[in-house]
């Protein structure tokens, strides 16, 4: 399954995969809003052998197929690097 990465330009962090290349009508038009302007990044083939940096590629797989696409949210902040005043 090839999957097309795009880079959020509003929210750090975040991407959206999609089933069709530069096809923006897959996504819901609120969400379209809330990310904003959205960059290509790379086009990967999401075998079930694909390890991601973030994220299940079988999630990622699974999203697409029932909903043609996928948002990849920044990981949580980390509570051990927390710098309190």
């Amino acid at each position: 399954m090839q999957a097309y990465v795009y880079k959020s330009q509003r929210k750090a962090d975040t991407f959206v995969y999609l089933a069709t290349r530069d096809d923006f009508t897959l996504l819901p038009e609120p969400l379209r809003t809330q990310l904003g302007e959205l960059v290509f990044v790379l086009e990967v083939a999401l075998t079930p052998e694909r390890k991601l940096a973030r994220g299940d590629a079988a999630v990622v797989r699974q999203n697409l197929a029932a909903h043609d696409f996928h948002i990849q949210f920044p990981p949580p902040p980390d509570p051990a690097h927390r710098h309190d005043a």
